[in-house]
C-alpha cells in the first residue's frame, strides 16, 4: 500500500517527460494515487501526453485551455462524473509570449502582461474554485514557482512578476479554503530543464551559476522536487498551508 493509495488527483501542466508536473505525477502514481490529466489543446500535445500517461491507464485525459472557464468546468465536471471527489490538485502551468521574455520587463506589452498573468496565475485561482466543491472532506493543492518571483533573475522578466503574484495567491487561497480543510502550498524549484525553461534567455548560464553558488554545489534533480511535492501533498504536512518551500539545493539562502 502506497502513501497515496485510494487518493484521486488531477495533474494540470504535464507537457512531456521533462515536465515538473510529470515528475510529481510519477511519484504520486508510484505511491498508489489515481490521477487525471489535462494537457494543452491541439493534436501534438494530446498525442504526446496520451502516450506518456497511457501505461498508467488514466480514466481522464483532457485538453484544457485555462483561459476559458468552460474548459476548466468541463475538466472538473468529468472528475465529478467519474470519481465524485478530488483529493489532490497539482497545478504546474506557466506561459509568457516569447517576445515578452526576450525584452526587458519595462518593455512588456499590456497584452503580453495580461496573457502571462491569466495563464500563469489566474489559472490557479480558477482551478481551486472548481476543485473546492469536490474536496468536501478536505484536500491539498500544490503549485510550482521559481526564485525569480522573489529576486530579479535577468531574462525571467514578466514571468518573475507572475511567480510573485502566484506565491501571494497561494497565501490568499490558503486563507480562503483553510476552514474547509483544503491546504494550498507552493514549491519553488531550482532551475530544471523543461519545455518552459527553454524560453528563458541565458538559461544554461543560470544553471551553471546556481550549481556554483548553492550550498550543495549542484543543481536540483526532478526526483528531489517530486519528493518534496509528496510531502506537501501528503498527511505528513497536514499542518502546513500557504507556504512556499524551496527545493533548490539551498541557492535561495545565498547572498552573493
Amino acid at each position: 500500500m502506497g502513501m497515496f493509495s485510494g487518493k484521486i488527483g488531477l495533474a494540470m501542466g504535464v507537457a512531456n517527460e521533462r515536465s515538473i508536473a510529470w515528475a510529481i505525477s510519477r511519484a504520486l502514481l508510484a505511491e498508489g494515487a489515481e490521477l487525471a490529466f489535462t494537457h494543452l489543446p491541439g493534436p501534438s500535445s494530446q498525442s504526446r501526453v496520451a502516450e506518456l500517461v497511457a501505461p498508467h491507464g488514466p480514466k481522464i485525459v483532457l485538453p484544457c485551455d485555462v483561459r476559458k472557464d468552460v474548459d476548466i468546468a468541463r475538466v472538473f465536471d468529468e472528475i465529478r462524473e467519474v470519481y465524485g471527489r478530488l483529493d489532490l490538485l497539482v497545478h504546474s502551468i506557466a506561459f509568457a509570449p516569447p517576445q515578452e521574455l526576450g525584452e526587458p520587463y519595462v518593455e512588456t506589452s499590456r497584452a503580453g502582461w495580461h496573457l502571462a498573468m491569466d495563464i500563469s496565475v489566474y489559472s490557479l485561482v480558477a482551478a481551486c474554485r472548481a476543485a473546492a466543491p469536490l474536496m468536501a472532506d478536505g484536500g491539498t493543492v500544490l503549485t510550482i514557482s521559481y526564485y525569480g518571483g522573489e529576486k530579479v533573475v535577468p531574462g525571467y522578466n514578466v514571468m518573475g512578476v507572475c511567480k510573485a503574484a502566484l506565491e501571494h495567491s497561494v497565501r490568499y487561497l490558503a486563507w480562503d479554503l483553510g476552514r474547509r480543510n483544503i491546504r494550498v502550498n507552493c514549491l519553488s524549484a531550482g532551475p530544471l530543464r523543461t519545455l518552459s525553461s527553454a524560453g528563458i534567455a541565458g538559461f544554461d548560464q543560470l544553471r551553471e551559476h546556481a550549481a556554483e553558488k548553492s550550498p550543495l554545489g549542484r543543481n536540483v534533480e526532478a526526483d528531489e522536487v517530486a519528493a518534496t511535492a509528496l510531502y506537501l501533498l501528503g498527511e505528513q504536512s497536514r499542518g502546513v498551508t500557504g507556504e512556499t518551500i524551496h527545493v533548490d539545493c539551498g541557492y535561495n539562502i545565498v547572498g552573493l
